[in-house]
């Protein structure tokens, strides 16, 4: 089997397994300097954007294509080559086609989404004024139509942040600030099946405006009055009714005050929280790409593997502890930590069968939290 995957960044975390299952292992890349690109059999480098890729894909006469893209704004491009090369060449696209991409990638459509299928997300307006009405009930939470990873996003807490934040935008998002957690499930999804993996605790709202990497993050997520299955649930229903494929990452808020489970964002790409979601239920997602490209992928197939550990990952920056019991892909065994991330921006990601079996691994780690 070959399969071409797009993007070098993230190929270390599947390398292995694509070896394991010989696979002949194809890249196209569009920045030479990136990491990994000694890894797959052959490496094609390409100018920005999915046309020369899509020709690559064709010429090569690939069996599937893997986007390992761990960013917003190509999906829209991936989309339309996967519209085309599964029509035309009968070649599978494992990601989300141009419709879905253009509905999850722009927050105005992920909102009229929500509104259209009747699910819960936090009231906004969308704003071209460069102040907010007199009787603004701050704080609020200030985005723009895209961006990720809090980029574009600020919660101001009165009219002169408001204003200083207007007024470098033509147009603004302005949506009510929850009280609460977020949290966040990553679903897999092909072949019109679809699962609900972890519920990924990510830490309080807050109005600093922290960012999702200097948070630390539990799976399953523990939150009094939080339902996790229904938590899935709404996941699942969202997924599903989008009609997104591969690995979906669908971004929550439970408000304790009121019960609510508030819908905030759909990522049609390879989540944040993969290593977290493979320490908790045993199922690395990326590894599940591949196995929907080789058709060897099936709802039956991801339950007879899943599991249920308790899952932790902190940011540590500049990891100093002990070797790494694991390399950056897999965890061995009911008790290990996998070291991830790049330079000054890396985190440990820890499974453990238990709470003191997880605390024995921080004091071996010498994290105290």
């Amino acid at each position: 089997m070959k399969i071409l995957f797009i993007g070098s960044r993230l190929y270390n975390c599947v390398s292995d397994y694509v070896k394991t299952n010989n696979i002949n292992s194809i890249i196209s890349e569009s920045n030479p300097n990136s990491i990994n690109l000694d890894l797959p059999d052959k490496v094609y480098i390409v100018s920005r954007g999915m046309d020369e890729p899509m020709e690559i894909a064709i010429k090569e006469n690939v069996d599937a294509v893997i986007p390992l893209i761990g960013i917003d704004l190509p999906l829209l491009d991936v989309g339309i080559m996967k519209d085309k090369l599964e029509k035309e060449h009968n070649i599978p696209v494992i990601a989300s086609n141009e419709s879905v991409a253009n509905i999850s990638i722009n927050k105005y459509n992920t909102k009229n989404f929500f509104l259209k299928n009747n699910i819960l997300t936090p009231d906004y307006y969308i704003t071209t004024e460069k102040t907010l009405p007199k009787n603004t009930n701050y704080p609020v939470v200030l985005k723009q139509s895209v961006g990720q990873g809090g980029i574009g996003v600020f919660v101001a807490k009165n009219d002169k942040e408001a204003e200083n934040y207007l007024i470098n935008y033509d147009e603004t998002i302005v949506e009510k600030f929850i009280d609460g957690y977020e949290i966040s499930v990553e679903v897999l999804s092909w072949n019109n099946q679809a699962i609900p993996l972890s519920v990924v605790y990510k830490g309080k709202t807050t109005i600093e405006g922290i960012h999702p990497l200097e948070k630390i993050k539990n799976a399953p997520a523990n939150i009094p009055g939080l339902s996790n299955k229904y938590a899935k649930e709404l996941a699942l229903k969202i997924v599903t009714t989008l009609g997104a494929e591969g690995s979906i990452d669908v971004d929550l808020i439970f408000e304790p005050s009121s019960g609510n489970l508030y819908a905030i964002e759909i990522n049609t790409r390879p989540s944040g929280t993969r290593y977290l979601t493979a320490a908790n239920s045993n199922i690395n997602p990326l590894e599940e790409l591949i196995n929907m490209a080789s058709g060897d992928w099936s709802l039956s197939s991801i339950e007879s593997k899943f599991n249920d550990y308790l899952a932790m990952e902190i940011p540590v920056h500049n990891y100093k502890g002990p070797e790494k019991c694991v390399t950056d892909q897999y965890f061995i065994d009911s008790n290990s930590w996998v070291v991830h991330g790049p330079e000054n921006y890396e985190r440990v990601t820890i499974r453990a069968k238990n709470k003191n079996e997880l605390n024995n691994i921080l004091n071996l780690l010498n994290i105290n939290l």
